[in-house]
């Protein structure tokens, strides 16, 4: 058997029922998404087994891309959760058949709500397309599945159908990477968006020398930081320089090298600094990299030390 042939095989039949399906959007669709717009409310998703899957999903999507949504499940709609809807509100019911038992049952308490109810089905003649204002068609020429039975064209069709209105309201909305960060304060884009270098610079028990330590005590001084950078400092706080474990191996080649030599002879001078805290440590990142350094030193404008941000702490707080 095989297998690679029957995968490739799926694939094609779901890629072509979704090609099929662009060319079947009409005005029913677009109307849906004016009401969707439109609704002051909550976008209320329903179905029951797989397009309650399905549903659950497309709620997610609406509710992370600016659109206030959330799952109802209809059994749990029969015992109380009804009393979620609201006149403001708007319904989306799924079931590819139409006939849900589930579904169906709570289709007349819906419609008492007087709130638009748009169905999702492959059947505008069945009981959820009856009771719809509008129905979104689900229409599938063949299952994905070797029986033509389990949902699966079906159910990737419905998918779809949902992330195009999400997107619709996107576009309609003008939602941007930051209004998505907000959703996502602690997914990648959150992060990207939001965290600042100020939240992960380590301002406390910095590993600070003066400009006449010597080489032997700036080892141990770099040792017991593990930043594997000692911070060459003035009397007012002041960076002066660095002194970084690179810099005592280069120092170690030199012809003169003693442990007794002031740290100030083989240091970094003019070591890559950042004077503003509230940029983002994405953008810190960048800088990191750019430069091949491990660690940036956050100063004033006056060069008096406020913190330092290391390339292992970015890496750490998922940074990227």
């Amino acid at each position: 058997m095989n297998y690679k042939t029957i995968a490739q095989e799926t694939l094609n039949i779901e890629a072509q029922t979704l090609l099929n399906a662009a060319t079947l959007i009409d005005d029913v669709f677009e109307e849906a998404v004016k009401v969707i717009l439109e609704c002051k409310g909550k976008l209320i998703i329903t179905g029951v087994g797989k397009s309650g899957l399905i549903g659950a999903k497309m709620a997610a999507t609406f509710a992370s891309t600016g659109t206030p949504s959330f799952f109802l499940h209809p059994t749990e709609a029969l015992h109380g959760d009804l009393g979620m809807i609201s006149e403001s509100d708007v319904v989306i019911g799924i079931s590819y058949s139409g006939e849900s038992e589930e579904l169906s049952s709570i289709l007349p308490h819906i419609k008492r709500f007087n709130v638009p109810l748009i169905g999702m089905t492959r059947n505008r003649k069945s009981t959820l397309g009856t009771h719809s204002d509008m129905v979104i068609e689900i229409n599938v020429q063949k299952e994905a599945c070797p029986i033509d039975t389990a949902p699966t064209s079906s159910t990737t069709l419905t998918l779809a159908l949902g992330d195009a209105l999400a997107v619709c309201l996107m576009k309609a909305r003008d939602f941007k990477k930051s209004d998505f960060a907000s959703f996502h304060p602690g997914g990648a884009l959150g992060k990207k968006l939001f965290v600042k270098v100020s939240n992960l610079m380590q301002r406390e028990n910095l590993p600070l020398i003066n400009a006449t330590t010597k080489v032997k005590d700036a080892i141990l001084t770099i040792s017991e930081g593990r930043l594997g950078t000692a911070l060459i400092v003035d009397e007012e706080n002041r960076l002066i320089a660095l002194m970084s474990d690179g810099d005592v191996r280069r120092a170690l080649l030199s012809e003169n090298f003693s442990l007794e030599d002031d740290v100030l002879q083989y240091a970094t001078r003019e070591p890559m600094t950042c004077e503003n805290a509230d940029m983002l440590a994405s953008d810190a990142l960048v800088l990191i990299e750019e430069k091949k350094i491990q660690l940036l030193v956050v100063t004033d404008k006056n060069r008096k030390i406020e913190g330092v941000l290391h390339i292992h702490t970015l890496i750490e707080k998922g940074i990227s």
